[in-house]
Formats: C-alpha cells, structure tokens, sequence
C-alpha cells in the first residue's frame, strides 16, 4: 500500500492563502473562560437556563463586554487585512484605514474617526446593507448624526458612481435630495465626497490600525 503524501503541506488555498482547518479543541473540551474566577453554566441547551443561570452569565456578560467588544470589533475589521480585492487598488481594510486618516487629518474627533474607520465594516460579508450594519454596529456609542449619515451614506454615492446603474431614473440617482433640508445632510455630503469616495489610493499613507485601537476602545466604553 503506497502512502499517499500532503498534496498542500501549507494549508493553502489555490490562490496561495492559509487555511487552518485544524481542530481549535478536542471534543469535551472547554474553551476558556475569560477570568479564572468565573463559572460556567452547566447546561448545554439553552432551553434548561433558568434564572440563576442568565444571571450568572449577565454579571459576567458586562464585564466581558467592557474588555472584549471593542477588541473582536476591531479582530473583525482585521480579518480583511490581507483579503484580495474584486477591482479596487486597495482591499476594504486599507479603504478603512484610509478613511480614518483623512479624518484624523483634518483634525475631527474621535467619534468621527471610528465612525470612519468602521464605516464599511459590512461592505464584503453584508454588501448589500453595509451602511445599516455599521450603524447597528456603532448605535449605542455615537451620537445620531454620525448614525444617520452610516444609514444614508450608501445612498449620497448613487450620484458619484457613473455608469454604475443601468437605465435608472434620475430620482433613483438624486435620491439624496428627499434630504436636503435635514441636518445631518451636509455632513454626509462632506463624508462621501472627502473621506469615502476618494480612499480608494494606494498612493495615500495611511495610519496603521494599532494608532486607532485606543480610539476604538474609548468609544465603545461609552454608556449608551
């Protein structure tokens, strides 16, 4: 009998990126929990929980959410970092980041620029809802202008991305006019023409993601 020898010893996909299909833990095993100190729920269908249970698992929710929401939201933006584009110069992670450098650039606040930084969080895994999954995202920790403009900036590119659409009327295009009178319109106006549309260069330098992860922290330790 021949042994038949690893085909692919990197773990690569066909277009040379890693996978890791290995057991992360064996079958009975326990992922950890975040503090040694704590206790897990001895049950494993959620149907036999009962109150003592879920309030086990609240006082230990809110301590967990305060140290590890804002790390696996930025884990998740990460996650694209080296992710092949469809057509763009630059992936979704570097347009990110881009964002949020033109916006610490021209000296907006904190708030701001994770708004911008996490914009198009969504735009691969929820493309067609991206500006929604953001502001979800974000809702508790920014104030309603920045919400609003997360929810329409999709929207106020329609009239930027030439030739996109086919045979559209021109309110599809201008729908952004329904909004002219609002507060927040200005805004997102701004945001798309000097911080989205154009952090599409490679030729930008941008910040590197650790530069904004404090940032990141202190707005999501916001209380909503």
């Amino acid at each position: 009998m021949s042994i038949k020898k690893n085909s692919n010893p990197g773990n690569t996909t066909a277009e040379g990126h890693k996978t890791d299909h290995s057991p992360r833990r064996k079958s009975g095993e326990r992922d950890p929990l975040l503090r040694p100190e704590w206790s897990y729920v001895e049950k494993f269908n959620m149907d036999d929980f009962r109150e003592g249970d879920w309030s086990l698992m609240n006082r230990q929710r809110s301590e967990y959410l305060k140290e590890q929401q804002s790390r696996q939201v930025l884990e998740l933006l990460k996650a694209s970092k080296d992710a092949p584009t469809f057509g763009y110069a630059i992936n979704n992670y570097e347009h990110c980041l881009q964002t949020a450098t033109l916006l610490h650039g021209d000296g907006y606040d904190e708030e701001d620029i994770v708004t911008g930084l996490l914009h198009d969080i969504g735009f691969i895994v929820c493309p067609e809802n991206h500006g929604q999954f953001a502001a979800d995202l974000l809702r508790p920790y920014i104030s309603e202008r920045n919400i609003w403009m997360l929810e329409h900036h999709e929207i106020f590119q329609r009239i930027h991305l030439h030739g996109y659409y086919e045979k559209v009327e021109s309110a599809f295009l201008n729908e952004r006019e329904r909004w002219r009178d609002h507060p927040y319109f200005e805004w997102t106006v701004e945001f798309v023409e000097k911080y989205d549309i154009i952090a599409i260069n490679p030729n930008i330098d941008c910040l590197p993601v650790e530069f904004f992860e404090p940032m990141v922290q202190r707005v999501f330790s916001r209380t909503s």
